[in-house]
């Protein structure tokens, strides 16, 4: 069975985490940037990205929408690679 409270350090989460990073990066997207284009507080991005945050379901659809990401395509790549 799987640990449904899996940390921000897991293996699945900091995955997830470089995967956000690297798109961010490649759309030459600065932290704070990502944060205006989003609408939310200049320190989000940093915070999620160090994992000081995590994302609830609606902020994960938002930051890859954010990212200009499929939300379900992530979440299948999560799947296909932890699953």
């Amino acid at each position: 069975m799987k640990n449904l409270r899996l940390s921000i350090h897991s293996e699945e989460y900091v995955w997830l985490r470089q995967h956000l990073i690297n798109r961010r990066i490649e759309l030459q997207l600065s932290q704070r940037a990502l944060c205006e284009k989003m609408g939310v507080v200049s320190s989000f991005v940093g915070k999620v990205e160090t994992g000081d945050r995590r994302l609830d379901i609606f902020e994960f659809i938002a930051y890859c929408e954010g990212l200009e990401l499929n939300p379900i395509e992530v979440i299948q790549d999560i799947q296909r690679k932890f699953g």
